[in-house]
């Protein structure tokens, strides 16, 4: 059972990842990688609710956190769940808000990427999270001889690269934009400092 500081931070960082996600990439058709990723590629090419495709995306991923790792799953499901309510809730100001803060598409790219970064790495750093791809990578490194790191970095390669052929070259390029200023946010977030007294040498 997620405590009450918890559940106030996955909504902190559920609004922060609402924000980017509407306010400056949906208006600019930018990607993002992961489950956020691929759900905005559904929402560019079949106009479905990005929040909904999440949950979708969420479900196999999810079953397996259930049979290999309870406590995964329960610091995860919040996350995933609140995330994507707040993404589709502020959908609608989508397009009063771009006219005010994505007016330029190489602004919205980091900027977009830096809040959904923020709200993930204030996330994980609190001992949750949303369940994403990053949850998928969790599991397959205990099958490949492969980082964590480097599995998820492959996926968003992938989800932006098809997201590229789906929609436009700018659209690829842009999103590499919006991911690296989200990989570090979040690195800079879950960074964590060692006290001198418990440094190892």
């Amino acid at each position: 059972m997620l405590s009450l500081r918890k559940h106030v931070i996955i909504v902190i960082g559920s609004l922060l990842i609402s924000i980017g996600t509407n306010f400056f990439l949906v208006p600019h058709k930018i990607l993002d990688g992961g489950v956020i990723g691929i759900a905005l590629i559904a929402n560019y090419v079949f106009d479905l609710h990005i929040g909904f495709v999440i949950v979708l995306c969420g479900i196999p991923m999810f079953i397996a956190a259930w049979v290999l790792n309870r406590e995964i799953f329960y610091n995860s499901l919040s996350g995933m769940l609140i995330s994507s309510f707040m993404i589709d809730l502020l959908s609608p100001l989508r397009r009063e808000a771009a006219q005010i803060l994505a007016t330029n598409i190489l602004f919205s790219a980091p900027i977009g990427g830096a809040l959904i970064g923020i709200g993930l790495g204030f996330m994980l750093r609190n001992d949750a999270s949303t369940g994403g791809t990053d949850l998928l990578a969790h599991f397959l490194a205990k099958y490949v001889p492969l980082n964590v790191g480097l599995i998820i970095l492959f996926m968003d390669a992938m989800i932006i690269g098809v997201g590229g052929i789906l929609l436009s070259g700018s659209t690829f390029m842009y999103s590499l934009l919006t991911i690296f200023a989200g990989g570090v946010t979040t690195g800079i977030c879950t960074h964590k400092y060692s006290s001198p007294r418990k440094k190892i040498h």
